[in-house]
């Protein structure tokens, strides 16, 4: 190869599967560069990669410029369509999987994963340009053809996990409400040792009533434009929101007592699923804009509400759908409403308000 006309990569070589791969540290100036992503016209068949979504990337990008000191990436993973060639650092056997990748410079680059990775990295640059500077990993394989660069883009989707929402909560660590939700849990008597941390599903035979995820949406809607003065403040307004409901919700407390599993529970009732928790989300937060004062005394007519799944006249087409447990922002609200009217609130948002905030 032409030297005067060439990418050279300092990089580490590789065998996966008894072909020869290269991995090498990209200056994040340099990504928008290398990796064109121009497929999104093309036929999903001519393509190696999925359409890009662009409604993700100002997403990852502020995460970003946002978290400028504690941002992780993991690596881009491309194909190298074009010649190239590994130049080891020595001939010692010790050392000749380290040197200099050196690519042809009418060579293109195809992403096989990491398209969003690459268009946030372009956007965020514009925002610092100072990021530039810093680095990403960047797995190089020689391009053997489309069909190869569409079965390496399979390969690598198809064993790819994204962690639960309850996990990814219990590692967050930025988010404030997250932080304190999980320094509630504990110390809210309902929640205490009834939570499952781990998982966004509970399964039929798991002891937890609650999950993590579940908790964290309630808390967000029931914490949503009310001002606190501090986060001391946001964390005993939980634990005495939930404390309090709880102290109403007999079949709730039968699972801490150990006089009924959470899989019976869920079985019979509407309350036990986290639908029921968003719902109530809603319902805590206006109540307590209603009646910040007594807000507590309002909640003792939850007693007084049916929970059974099998009380269709109040849950069907509101919190199920044809005996099924509805999944729906709609659901949420429609059951939240009725639980407003059980407790005497005035309703300050309607399905229909809803449907016409979103035309």
């Amino acid at each position: 190869m032409d030297v005067a006309f060439e990418y050279r990569f300092p990089a580490i070589r590789g065998i996966q599967s008894n072909r020869e791969y290269y991995i090498s540290m990209c200056p994040l100036r340099l990504i928008p560069k290398l990796f064109i992503f121009d497929e999104a016209e093309l036929r999903p068949e001519l393509r190696a990669q999925r359409t890009l979504n662009r409604a993700r990337i100002p997403e990852i990008s502020d995460y970003i410029v946002k978290n400028r000191d504690s941002y992780t990436f993991s690596a881009i993973t491309a194909s190298v369509d074009g010649g190239i060639q590994f130049e080891p650092m020595s001939q010692d056997v010790s050392m000749t999987r380290l040197g200099l990748l050196r690519v042809e410079m009418n060579a293109k680059f195809i992403i096989n994963d990491g398209q969003h990775r690459r268009a946030a990295i372009e956007n965020a640059l514009k925002a610092d340009p100072s990021l530039g500077d810093e680095s990403i990993a960047v797995v190089f394989f020689h391009d053997r053809g489309l069909a190869r660069s569409q079965q390496m883009f399979a390969d690598l989707n198809m064993h790819a996990a994204r962690p639960s929402r309850s996990l990814g909560l219990l590692y967050e660590q930025r988010d404030d409400l997250a932080l304190i939700t999980k320094e509630a849990i504990p110390r809210t008597k309902i929640f205490r040792d009834m939570v499952e941390f781990e998982r966004s599903t509970l399964a039929e035979r798991s002891r937890k009533l609650f999950t993590l995820s579940a908790i964290y949406g309630a808390n967000k809607v029931l914490t949503e434009n009310r001002p606190f003065e501090n986060r001391t403040e946001v964390l005993q307004f939980l634990i005495d929101f939930w404390d309090t409901v709880g102290s109403h919700m007999k079949e709730w407390q039968l699972i801490q007592q150990g006089r009924q599993t959470s899989g019976e529970l869920r079985r019979d009732f509407i309350h036990a699923h986290s639908i029921a928790l968003h719902a109530l989300g809603i319902v805590g937060r206006d109540l307590v804009q209603q009646f910040p004062k007594n807000w507590k005394g309002k909640l003792r007519k939850l007693r007084d509400i049916d929970w059974s799944r099998s009380n269709t006249k109040d849950w069907e087409g509101r919190a199920m759908l044809a005996g099924a447990i509805a999944k729906t922002n709609s659901s949420q609200l429609l059951m939240a409403n009725h639980i407003q009217k059980k407790l005497g609130l005035e309703l300050t948002r309607t399905v229909k308000d809803m449907k016409g905030a979103n035309k």
